[in-house]
């Protein structure tokens, strides 16, 4: 969750920083992008450090950093280098965390260290944790920004005080790593045609949702109260995450058909999203880009929850974090769109652009269709082989 807010506090200030600052748009959403490139070696090295070293101190430590790296944005409201210096180790910490705390998280949810049976459980867990501390991060900096002193600085503020809250609490968890038992061949990782077939194409839509709803709208709509653009902005941040934490308990009924139904659901709602996004800018009203922002929000809590259910099916204990960290990456391209729409937007209208990635997303679904549906069966076989052995048939 403290991975989550630090994450995306920075998004909703993007238009005190172009008018505080002169930023371009695609200045600022070149930093927004920033992010990723410290982001991939923060999954790729942490991930494979938890599943060897252990998870309890990989997070520690992110954590411990991306407090540092908060501190670099709060000097940054006066000097860009900071700025590019924060969003960097917001990166690096912010992808360390989620490839071992996500495994630490589902470690901690299933036996010997907790309760959870339901396959996919402790996954969910993890998408619901970021999701919370992705969406309140924006809404919460937007509302310190627009009637708080010194809003640049004091915006951040609250997650210094979460980080403050979260170490103690986290230095209370125990270590899960397992080692790996000797004679039993490890998975194939990334390799794994379940991965390449199954997550590989559906991961970048996770953060592609989100980023549509709190960088691309509120440049694109107008907000007729003055003084209320940066509020706009940490409401549209509000509403897609942390719309996708409240759908979670949906998806995981809708994930007994199989866990392929998930992505058939989030998928269209994602097209559907974006759609309605496209509308919204093309009209630039402000409601239809909240509602875009809710619609992106559903598909961003499936097909986030069938992800991380896939890597856990997928990964052994010892190679959990690894894999996570791998579909992470995949994840955050999406965290790169508001950057190309705005590079392409001196060419192609926003509104088309959006039209096209709703098309994209749908392609997403058909080329997936038939291995939803096998899930499907599998899991409806399954269930019926359960009645008959309750009535006493089989």
């Amino acid at each position: 969750m403290a991975a989550g807010w630090g994450a995306n506090q920075f998004s909703p200030l993007l238009g005190a920083y172009r008018g505080e600052l002169g930023l371009s748009p695609s200045a600022a959403t070149g930093l927004l992008a920033l992010y990723v490139v410290g982001l991939v070696p923060g999954l790729l090295l942490g991930g494979p450090l938890a599943d060897r070293r252990g998870r309890r101190p990989v997070v520690l430590w992110a954590i411990v950093l991306n407090a540092a790296a908060t501190v670099a944005l709060m000097l940054g409201a006066h000097l860009v280098p900071w700025l590019v210096v924060g969003r960097l180790l917001v990166g690096v910490s912010t992808g360390a965390v989620l490839a071992a705390g996500s495994a630490w998280v589902r470690d901690l949810s299933h036996p010997p260290f907790g309760t959870a049976t339901e396959d996919g459980a402790g996954a969910r867990r993890a998408g619901v944790l970021l999701a919370v501390g992705f969406s309140l991060s924006g809404i919460a900096s937007a509302l310190v920004a627009t009637w708080g002193p010194v809003p640049l600085v004091s915006a951040y503020v609250p997650h210094l005080l979460l980080c403050a809250v979260t170490l103690p609490l986290a230095w209370r968890c125990p270590e899960t790593r397992v080692e790996p038992e000797s004679g039993v061949p490890r998975g194939r990782g990334a390799r794994d045609p379940r991965f390449l077939r199954r997550v590989a194409p559906v991961a970048p839509w996770i953060f592609l949702c989100p980023t549509i709803g709190f960088a691309v709208l509120p440049a694109q709509v107008t907000v007729h109260a003055p003084g209320f653009e940066v509020l706009f902005a940490g409401l549209s941040t509000l509403c897609a995450p942390g719309f996708g934490a409240v759908v979670q308990p949906w998806a995981r009924r809708i994930a007994r058909n199989g866990v392929r139904a998930t992505a058939v659901v989030g998928l269209p709602a994602i097209a559907g999203g974006l759609v309605l996004a496209a509308v919204a800018a093309w009209q630039a009203q402000p409601w239809l880009g909240l509602l875009a922002s809710l619609t992106l929000g559903t598909g961003y809590g499936f097909v986030s929850t069938y992800c991380l259910t896939l890597v856990g099916r997928i990964a052994g204990p010892a190679e959990l974090a690894g894999l996570t960290a791998i579909m992470w990456v995949l994840a955050y391209l999406g965290f790169c769109t508001p950057f190309a729409v705005s590079l392409l937007s001196g060419v192609v209208p926003v509104p088309v652009v959006l039209l096209v990635l709703a098309g994209l997303a749908l392609l997403t679904l058909l080329s997936a269709r038939d291995e939803a549906d096998r899930d499907g069966d599998e899991g409806r076989r399954a269930q019926r082989v359960q009645r008959l052995r309750d009535s006493g048939v089989l």
